[in-house]
């Protein structure tokens, strides 16, 4: 087990490599839905084309999350796995371009975060506190409803 010291001396030493552009507006035909555990009216969407896991230990992505009435929130975000955080990177304009986020700090994923952020982590992207080891495995997870790491499959989404 690390100790506290060890735990912090990791936080400094790490380097986030962060992501050179913005990607692709997402389209409809590259959305993948993932379930969240969480009551909510609302269906959630992984842009597949968008899906990068960095050297630097992050898993970057597009999100849309879809309200009953068909109002979308787009954005764009990352996972790191080794600590638990997520980021935000930029949010999406109706007119298909990109805002960035004016707070971009690395957020613990913990009781307070969005429900999607502990589904992604925690039955996605980041099985049983590791890290999935490409965007194609990431992608498999989401169509299979939960990576086999952690325990998950074949979760039926809303829309099912």
């Amino acid at each position: 087990m690390k100790s506290d010291w060890q735990v912090e001396q990791e936080k400094k030493d790490w380097l986030e490599h962060a992501p050179a552009a913005l990607p692709p507006y997402p389209k409809a035909d590259h959305l993948l839905e993932f379930n969240v555990a969480a009551i909510t009216s609302f269906r959630f969407f992984i842009d597949a084309s968008s899906l990068s896991v960095g050297s630097d230990g992050v898993v970057r992505y597009v999100l849309v999350a879809r309200s009953p009435s068909g109002a979308q929130n787009v954005s764009y975000e990352g996972i790191r796995c080794r600590g638990a955080n997520y980021r935000l990177y930029a949010t999406g304009r109706r007119n298909g371009t990109w805002t960035e986020a004016r707070d971009d700090r690395w957020r613990p994923i913990g009781q307070g975060s969005a429900d999607w952020h502990r589904a992604l982590s925690d039955d996605y992207f980041c099985p049983r506190g590791g890290m999935i080891a490409s965007a194609t495995e990431g992608i498999s997870a989401l169509k299979r409803g939960g990576n086999r790491a952690a325990g998950g499959e074949s979760r039926p989404t809303s829309g099912d």
